[in-house]
């Protein structure tokens, strides 16, 4: 098996969050087929208010079904400063989209 960054389709992010309380979002998307599981995301904190998400599956080289497989898992991101910060969901092919927080 081997580790595969991979693209989101959704993610939910709150729209205010306390700082004394640890940041959590959701992402989702769907896996090309059943050869993939969730494995991880990794969060890192490129500056204080901006942070970079990248989501990683499982591949497995068996036989699979060839059917889109949908996921959905929370994200934790430790607690975050006060303020908007912004977070980046990078693709396994570069591209990216972002999403902001809001934190009091």
């Amino acid at each position: 098996s081997k580790d595969v960054i991979i693209g989101l389709s959704e993610v939910y992010v709150p729209e205010v969050t306390s700082f004394t309380a640890e940041a959590h979002i959701v992402v989702s998307g769907m896996f090309p087929n059943s050869c993939y599981s969730w494995k991880y995301a990794t969060v890192t904190n490129t500056t204080p208010l901006e942070h970079e998400v990248k989501s990683f599956a499982d591949v497995v080289q068996s036989m699979c079904l060839m059917v889109m497989v949908p996921f959905q898992k929370e994200v934790r991101l430790g607690k975050l400063a006060s303020g908007t910060h912004t977070l980046r969901f990078v693709n396994g092919d570069g591209t990216y989209f972002e999403k902001t927080m809001k934190v009091d």
